[in-house]
């Protein structure tokens, strides 16, 4: 069984030869690379936050294994799931790291082997592309994350570092989130401020209570919070803006926006 793309030709362009030129486009050149632990990206449609992901994914050196987290934005599943089947999408087939799946599900107490939530959901999908694109060889281990507490979130980074620790292979973990959704720009620009303040401090548990106590509508906070934790369990020390922006540069509207971010944690 292959996990079959949902948001082609919405969210991203379906055909390959015009979905590399639509990459190519939005992916700065000749940028200098670092070696990340970790990255948040944004998940909308290309035309919105496509230049934002490929201005970060062009900052670093991505290696072959790649873990991805993302928000259940459908409510399906399991509180972490881990998904089990290869991807079939535009510009290739990806496979699962299964080595890296088996390390982390056979020493778990939280991942749980499970496909339905990845069926329709798309903030891990819209990654892949960008991923394909400077990683011919990639293996991803997709995980998506529902609703947790502070403590579940320490238990999964922790059971997380550990399983790359044990692979002991080149990971990188991605965190798929959007910032404020449907905000002015104003008001969502000062928000997303506040989390951003958390996350360019590597301050996990204050990102997580910034985002809860101010209602923050950062859809992708919990993964975002265990990616934090694990990064820095894994030895990142910083971490950098690469590019925010909101929905209103494409669309002219900055009464309602979403906000995008791009960090890279090092």
């Amino acid at each position: 069984m292959l996990r079959q793309p949902v948001v082609t030709d919405r969210f991203y362009d379906g055909d390959p030869t015009r979905l590399h030129h639509s990459l190519h486009s939005l992916i700065p050149e000749n940028l200098a690379k670092v070696e990340a632990t970790a990255v948040l990206s944004p998940h909308a449609g290309y035309i919105y936050s496509g230049g934002v992901a490929g201005e970060t994914f062009a900052r670093i050196n991505i290696p072959e294994t790649v873990i991805l987290l993302g928000p259940n934005h459908h409510g399906q599943g399991m509180p972490l799931a881990v998904g089990t089947q290869d991807w079939d999408m535009p510009l290739g087939r990806v496979p699962l790291a299964k080595e890296l799946a088996e390390a982390l599900l056979n020493s778990s107490a939280l991942f749980t082997a499970d496909d339905t939530a990845h069926r329709d959901e798309h903030s891990l999908e819209v990654q892949v592309p960008f991923l394909q694109y400077f990683q011919e060889n990639l293996h991803i281990l997709p995980v998506v994350v529902a609703q947790l507490s502070w403590q579940q979130c320490q238990q999964a980074a922790n059971e997380l570092a550990q399983a790359i620790q044990r692979f002991n292979h080149p990971t990188l973990l991605v965190a798929s989130t959007d910032m404020t959704h449907y905000l002015s720009r104003q008001e969502a620009t000062r928000q997303d401020q506040l989390a951003l303040d958390r996350i360019l401090e590597l301050d996990a548990a204050g990102l997580y209570d910034t985002v809860l106590s101010h209602r923050i509508s950062m859809c992708g906070i919990f993964p975002s919070t265990i990616a934090l934790l694990a990064a820095s369990a894994l030895g990142a020390r910083q971490a950098e803006l690469v590019r925010y922006t909101d929905s209103g540069e494409a669309s002219g509207d900055t009464e309602q926006v979403v906000g995008y971010a791009g960090v890279v944690i090092r």
